[in-house]
């Protein structure tokens, strides 16, 4: 077996090292200590893109946020689905993905950030939801493990009753909220609810095969009952 190469690093904002890692035609991220953030053979995170934009059919230019750029899954789906007018805005904490997108893993990303609908916007997805108001029709929410997340504890802005009501706000009426999750949370989906979402579950296998982990995801719609 083909060993794992390192072929770059990088500083998140947190402080944590960010190493990328290459063995043949396969790419992961991974924390400093090993704990492996993102693998370019595993999926999964495609369905926040077809299930939120299932629910703006009627939209012909929607707005949407996308938090992370990780290894253009969700993304790449988003480009599938989205009308030619449609405005995608991919949230990047750490610049230096950006360029390990285009250089390094040029062949996962192929030339998705060169499409015209797609703008990258550096910072953290969690401010940008903060200083919108029904700026978006979708978010779209892979950061960490989920509202569970393991290495930033700061993500409970993004999770918290606090973090809920700022995406409300950002929404458009009716616009769609999608969380990807490890795992499932029933204290999370209660709060999505109170947090004035219309919520349903979906439950979706890593790597598109059908028989990878089970995550969730979680699509609440805005309510404005």
């Amino acid at each position: 077996m083909l060993p794992w190469v390192q072929l770059a690093s990088a500083i998140a904002p947190d402080g944590d090292t960010l190493r990328l890692m290459r063995r043949g035609d396969e790419f992961s991220i991974r924390l400093q200590g090993g704990n492996e953030l993102m693998n370019s053979r595993l999926g999964g995170s495609e369905a926040l893109a077809t299930l939120a934009l299932d629910r703006l059919a009627d939209r012909s230019a929607p707005r949407v946020l996308i938090g992370g750029l990780g290894m253009g899954f969700t993304l790449r789906a988003a480009q599938a689905v989205a009308s030619p007018q449609a405005r995608l805005i991919v949230a990047e904490i750490v610049p230096e993905l950006v360029g390990w997108a285009t250089q390094h893993m040029a062949a996962v990303f192929g030339g998705c950030l060169s499409d015209p609908r797609v703008q990258v916007r550096i910072g953290d997805v969690g401010a940008q939801i903060r200083q919108a108001t029904t700026a978006f029709d979708a978010i779209l929410l892979d950061v960490d493990n989920g509202p569970d997340g393991l290495t930033r504890t700061g993500n409970d802005a993004l999770y918290g009753t606090a973090g809920l009501q700022a995406a409300r706000r950002a929404l458009s009426p009716g616009g769609v909220l999608a969380v990807w999750s490890a795992e499932p949370d029933a204290a999370f989906e209660r709060r999505l609810a109170g947090c004035g979402f219309a919520v349903s579950t979906h439950g979706v296998r890593a790597g598109g095969s059908g028989r990878g982990s089970r995550h969730v995801i979680w699509i609440g719609v805005r309510r404005d009952d």
